[in-house]
């Protein structure tokens, strides 16, 4: 992995951190992720939050299913298992080497999720099913409270490392941030079911990128995330204590040109995975293997096109964001119809 970026001499002077900028964009280009050091973030919080989600995901199957908003893309609210499919990245798969390539997976993902929106929505919007109000289950009355922390706490770290991108690319250092103002950020764990799905190899998230800008993650409690670098090897996420995940998402190549390219990753049960599991049921806990994820996005009215006359390039035109999420929510079976089609 790669070496840890603390951001502490940035919040405290960033006129004076510029080397630590050019290191995050360094290493979103060369590797499609950072890993950051944040002294705002409290881990007991993701400890909390992962608890909670794990006595959520541990309900049953109908109770959760209460939960969800299907007629608003899955983006509130849960996600059943079996119900996102990994988008057909074929073309990509063929290009890596044979040792590289990612687990084989036939059909949907066994995996749920639950999506929390967090942050300041706009009042108008091309695109309300994008932008919904939060699902908050039934018996949890610190579910609120609990979610709000704790994607507040990892939203804020994403909104910095969006600040210190575009110092580090010789942009205004506001570029991201105001782009990001409204956007449907959301905090998005997903559930797997260690007790069901316990054997290597087994695959609960297949090879894919994030649609979003950047994904930021906590420590999971189970390994088993892999990631591919931009030379196309397949590299095991271990993410230091006290630390924190970034990956760069779809939006961000959009804006850079492909500069920096959205990573590819997916989670896979490995040994290391089962270990984990053992302890977790020597310590009596819900078997499910939970994510600390929060996915941070463009504002779905903004156009999303490369920030620089060197940058542009005909693979990626100028779209409103709300269409190219609508667009791949459609690829991964979790958006039926485009919500607004706009020519620009």
């Amino acid at each position: 992995m790669e070496s840890v970026i603390d951001i502490a001499a940035f919040l405290s002077d960033p006129e004076r951190a510029l080397e630590d900028c050019k290191k995050v964009v360094d290493s979103f280009k060369s590797t499609g992720i950072l890993v950051i050091r944040d002294p705002r973030v409290t881990f007991s919080d993701n400890a909390t939050f992962i608890d909670m989600m794990e006595d959520y995901y541990n309900l049953e199957n109908e109770k959760k299913k209460k939960d969800a908003r299907p007629e608003f893309h899955y983006q509130v609210g849960t996600t059943p298992e079996f119900t996102e499919v990994p988008r057909d990245n074929a073309e990509v798969i063929s290009k890596l080497h044979d040792d590289q390539k990612p687990t084989p997976l036939t059909g949907a993902d066994p995996k749920w999720r639950f999506f929390w929106p967090i942050g300041e929505r706009p009042k108008e919007t091309k695109f309300p099913r994008l932008n919904m109000p939060q699902v908050i289950p039934e018996s949890f009355p610190n579910w609120e409270a609990v979610m709000n922390k704790w994607a507040s706490l990892i939203l804020q770290a994403c909104i910095t490392v969006a600040d210190m991108l575009a110092r580090g690319l010789d942009l205004p250092h506001e570029t991201f941030t105001k782009m990001m103002k409204f956007g449907p950020h959301l905090l998005a764990p997903t559930g797997s079911d260690l007790g069901l799905f316990n054997k290597p190899s087994t695959v609960f998230a297949g090879f894919h990128y994030d649609l979003n800008f950047l994904t930021i993650h906590g420590k999971s409690r189970y390994p088993g995330l892999f990631v591919w670098l931009r030379n196309g090897t397949r590299s095991a996420v271990k993410i230091p204590d006290g630390c924190l995940l970034l990956q760069a998402g779809k939006q961000l190549e959009w804006l850079t040109g492909g500069l920096i390219e959205a990573g590819y990753h997916e989670v896979v049960v490995n040994d290391e995975t089962l270990k984990a599991l053992e302890r977790q049921k020597e310590a009596g806990r819900p078997t499910w293997r939970v994510s600390s994820t929060l996915f941070s996005h463009i504002g779905s009215d903004e156009v999303l096109e490369p920030l620089k006359e060197e940058w542009k390039n005909d693979k990626y035109p100028p779209t409103l964001t709300g269409d190219q999420v609508s667009n791949e929510l459609k690829q991964i079976k979790l958006g039926k119809t485009q919500e607004v089609a706009t020519d620009l």
